[in-house]
């Protein structure tokens, strides 16, 4: 008898969880991998988007060897959960699922910080989540020549620990290159205590040197209130900033769906941190949209990294749970970053997310290897999924 496992979301864990859970499934079994689009944009190539070194076309592919290897491939968007009933409403039909697994990512909220969504349609802000929105901020840069950048986080969590960071250290790249550097001056404004406050604040600490050796303002535990026309930030402690610019860090949430079927409060799903199982029956939950709760109560990044080593664990507990006899394999909670910093360089943190009392991260120096290692791992990933790669960037 033939089983359905529904997979929502056809981002990295999505579809390296659909490839292995086709490997370890008896073909009669159906895998669905729901999607708003078939067409795919790498995340960690967005910042390089907004530096100009990379172009729309290098950075987008579509994923089509997932068909190949027997996976069905249904491009709707979700509309609701019903973990009760088994089912997946969409908007081209209801998917009856065996097993569900999750990995819709986290959405850009900028309507929950006032004044922002006005702001960017103004040009007066941007952000660099999304490939236009990282087009945009390009292009603004190329053009600013005088007055204050600001990079302000809006609020937590929000995607890859590590870009308010990059986008702060490669604006002001961009900004030598072109010559207008001393012209412009950068700041850069947080709730955060301090850089990366997950990885701990050794790396903390080296990643404020490496602002303050670029001519960067930090400004941590700062809270945005809103956005006002003209460039001005006001902040909760009653202070302003005119900014000719700001790169914003919007704030993110749960896709709707996801919120409306319960899962939490604040709408991300609770799951084991080994397993990624969620509590209702036959839910699994893994990347940005999964909430993992560390041993020092602070939640696990959201970032690609995870959710791609997050996928042997979700599909071996899929096909254990469908009746397949394989050995259960735990995610071990291993995670690294890159943090690029211009002039084709980059350091890389890395370390074990799961260690206790707290996570055990180190920051490497910058070094070009580091940044060929991205750029190898971004030619790897578009080579594996599809069937034509539209990368052909050379070495920065």
């Amino acid at each position: 008898m033939s089983r359905t496992v529904a997979i929502l979301g056809a981002g990295v864990g999505g579809l390296t969880t659909a490839s292995r859970l086709r490997e370890l499934l008896p073909p009669e079994d159906r895998i669905v991998l729901v999607d708003r689009t078939t067409e795919s944009v790498q995340g960690l190539s967005l910042l390089w988007v907004m530096r100009g070194w990379r172009a729309p076309a290098q950075v987008t592919h579509r994923p089509g060897r997932v068909q190949d290897l027997g996976i069905e491939v249904l491009e709707a968007e979700v509309e609701a959960l019903d973990v009760d009933r088994r089912i997946v409403v969409t908007s081209d039909g209801d998917i009856v699922y065996d097993a569900l697994v999750v990995a819709l990512g986290a959405v850009l909220r900028p309507d929950k910080l006032p004044g922002l969504t006005q702001a960017i349609a103004d040009g007066e802000a941007g952000q660099f989540y999304t490939l236009e929105g990282a087009i945009a901020v390009g292009e603004r840069l190329r053009s600013l020549r005088r007055g204050r950048l600001v990079v302000a986080v809006a609020a937590m969590p929000f995607k890859c620990p590590a870009a308010p960071y990059e986008g702060a250290l490669l604006a002001a790249d961009l900004l030598g290159e072109r010559g207008v550097r001393p012209d412009v001056r950068i700041d850069m404004y947080t709730p955060e205590p301090f850089p990366m406050p997950v990885a701990g604040a050794a790396v903390g600490e080296r990643l404020s040197a490496l602002l303050a050796q670029r001519d960067i303002g930090f400004h941590p535990t700062t809270q945005i209130e809103r956005v006002e026309p003209g460039g001005v930030l006001r902040f909760a402690d009653g202070s302003r900033v005119d900014t000719e610019y700001l790169i914003a860090i919007p704030p993110h949430g749960a896709p709707d769906p996801v919120v409306a079927a319960g899962f939490s409060d604040p709408g991300w799903i609770p799951v084991d941190p080994r397993t990624l199982r969620a509590e209702p029956e036959a839910v699994w939950a893994m990347g940005d949209v999964a909430l993992v709760t560390l041993a020092n109560g602070k939640p696990l990044p959201k970032a690609a990294v995870f959710a791609r080593g997050q996928a042997e664990a979700v599909a071996t507990g899929v096909a254990r749970h469908l009746g397949v006899d394989v050995a259960a394999v735990d995610f071990d909670g291993a995670g690294y970053c890159y943090v690029e910093a211009g002039g084709g360089l980059a350091a890389k943190g890395a370390g074990n997310f799961y260690a206790s009392p707290a996570p055990a991260v180190t920051l490497t120096d910058l070094s070009e290897a580091a940044h060929h290692e991205k750029e190898s791992e971004e030619r790897d990933w578009i080579r594996d999924w599809s069937r034509e790669s539209s990368n052909d960037a050379a070495r920065i």
